[in-house]
């Protein structure tokens, strides 16, 4: 065969960097709305606000916010909202009334119920205080929050509680908030509150909505409650969507959804006249213990630099730091061709067309999807153990690239875990083979891993598809191009394959085929699980 000239890698490299810059071009592309969500000209009705920061959290229950920093978040909100809804009592969220007053800000004061029976009386006892002190302020008190949701309470007990405040509070709206469905299944509540509050959240149905049908779906279950419940007013008490977060079936956490989502909801409020809260000021990181990922990005603000997401007259895009990844990712792609360039230099041989390609293909994909992988890491990794765990998948899926275009123009095959776990006669191998051993093997245990945790408990888990797909793609074109002709199939390998073909499988039927983040990722188990089971140990000595 004809030796390949110099040209051929420079062509394909800058056909590589030319679709790294399309894809960066069509990820990035922003919008622009007739209607910011967040405009100082047209303030909200409402906003639910939680004032935790940072690494503060109400589940630890010593937490305790200063007035000082509730009073700066309030001072920022009274800019952009004429109310705020509170939860509960607990964690000086009890200074938020007198605090609210000094800006101008009312508020929907929440009361925490929950199987405990004296912190219920406690959490009364304090908010029907806290309404008769503030009687300008307060404009209502919301008794339970999804307490028949969670099932910490009987309809019947919930009543008693409902009319507990209202003879403590007179003349102070009383309301209990709750997933519309279960004012439909409990409708004796109905009758004990001045107003219902329904919480509509299109991303959480059973049947999850796609952010475009998200306001029509809000305006249609307004509808239907006011139809069930005639002669009160309908307060939807919740409702919005994720900035970030893992798919169900076709609704999408992303900018672009939340700004669209949310202005499209006040739209219809203005449109309609009806009352609406939206879900929520800031973004509150802690709920990603409980949610996953999508429970922490509900804000209007961010929780670290308590920045307004989408300020009035800016575009938006799902990327606003596209130029940066776009560069960072035709860096990765060519330091690939560089690794692949330099393999050369050791060989007598010249490479054919095909192990071009296949360098070409992977620092292509590496590069296109090495910022959205950063990305996903910065905004999914929660905790020491999530940090290690999405910061060790990128590290493999840079180092994937990088190593396979070495071990495809030196001629050497893929690895097994033997090269890197073996007896001792298999550890004579470069160090470049124990890297790419250990990128390949820490890319199986993580895909093992999240595909088992999508099989038994796939509610809050987000798909590593980016990084996933960085790391499989050279393992898989690698091991086309220079796959062992002999040897034993091993043990370790087939194992892995096994399971990542039957829970792929599995999750494909689960999460839907609107689903395309559970479909990408479950492609690559796929491509993973095929490397996999075609490892030969022929290579090993013995």
């Amino acid at each position: 065969m004809e030796p390949i000239s110099l040209r051929t890698p420079l062509a394909l490299f800058l056909i590589s960097l030319a679709t790294i810059a399309a894809v960066w071009w069509w990820l990035a592309t922003p919008i622009t709305l007739a209607r910011a969500p967040i405009d100082p000209n047209a303030k909200l009705q409402c906003v639910s606000y939680a004032p935790f920061r940072d690494a503060q959290t109400p589940l630890v229950e010593s937490t305790q916010i200063s007035p000082e920093q509730i009073a700066e978040d309030l001072a920022q909100l009274a800019k952009v909202t004429d109310c705020v809804r509170t939860y509960s009592i607990d964690n000086g969220v009890d200074r938020v009334p007198a605090l609210a007053a000094k800006v101008g800000l009312k508020v929907i004061q929440g009361i925490w119920l929950g199987s405990n029976r004296f912190r219920n009386l406690a959490q009364i006892s304090t908010a029907v205080q806290l309404a008769k002190n503030h009687p300008g302020t307060v404009t209502g008190l919301v008794v339970g929050n999804e307490v028949l949701l969670r099932g910490e309470m009987t309809a019947a007990d919930l009543v008693a509680n409902i009319r507990i405040v209202k003879s403590q509070a007179p003349g102070v709206p009383v309301t209990y908030a709750d997933v519309w469905e279960y004012w439909l299944k409990n409708r004796e509540v109905y009758d004990a509150v001045d107003f219902v509050t329904i919480h509509i959240l299109p991303y959480w149905e059973d049947i999850p909505i796609k952010a475009k049908f998200a306001a029509a779906h809000v305006d249609q279950i307004r509808r239907r409650m006011a139809v069930a419940f005639p002669g009160k007013e309908i307060l939807v008490g919740e409702t919005g969507w994720p900035s970030f977060g893992r798919m169900r079936e076709g609704a999408l956490p992303s900018r672009i959804s939340q700004a669209r989502v949310v202005s499209d909801i006040l739209e219809l409020a203005r449109r309609d006249g009806f009352r609406v809260n939206l879900i929520e000021a800031y973004d509150q990181p802690w709920k990603r213990q409980l949610e996953g990922t999508v429970g922490g990005y509900w804000g209007l603000f961010d929780a670290y630099k308590r920045a307004v997401k989408y300020p009035p007259g800016i575009v938006i895009s799902n990327y606003p730091t596209w130029k940066l990844q776009m560069a960072c990712g035709m860096l990765l792609s060519a330091f690939t061709f560089l690794a692949a360039i330099l393999a050369l230099r050791r060989r007598p041989w010249k490479p054919r067309l095909v192990s071009w390609v296949v360098v070409a293909i992977s620092a292509t994909s590496a590069g296109s999807l090495l910022g959205i992988a950063a990305d996903k890491m910065l905004y999914e990794s929660y905790g020491i153990g999530g940090w290690l765990k999405w910061g060790a998948l990128l590290a493999a899926a840079v180092a994937s690239p990088l190593l396979c275009a070495n071990a495809v123009m030196a001629g050497r095959p893929l690895p097994t875990f033997l090269d890197l776990l073996g007896p001792r006669d298999y550890k004579t191998r470069p160090g470049v083979t124990i890297l790419l051993a250990l990128a390949l093997a820490i890319t199986a245990v993580i895909a093992a891993e999240t595909a088992l945790g999508f099989t038994f408990d796939p509610r809050y888990r987000d798909f590593p598809y980016a990084s996933l797909t960085m790391a499989v793609i050279p393992f898989i074109g690698l091991m086309v191009l220079n796959r062992p002709q002999a040897g034993a199939r091993p043990i370790a390998e087939a194992v892995f394959a096994g399971l990542l073909t039957v829970a792929a499988i599995y999750i494909a039927i689960n999460e839907g085929r609107d689903n395309w983040q559970s479909l990408w990722t479950v492609t690559m188990y796929l491509l993973l699980a095929l490397t996999l089971w075609r490892a030969r140990a022929a290579q090993s000595p013995g």
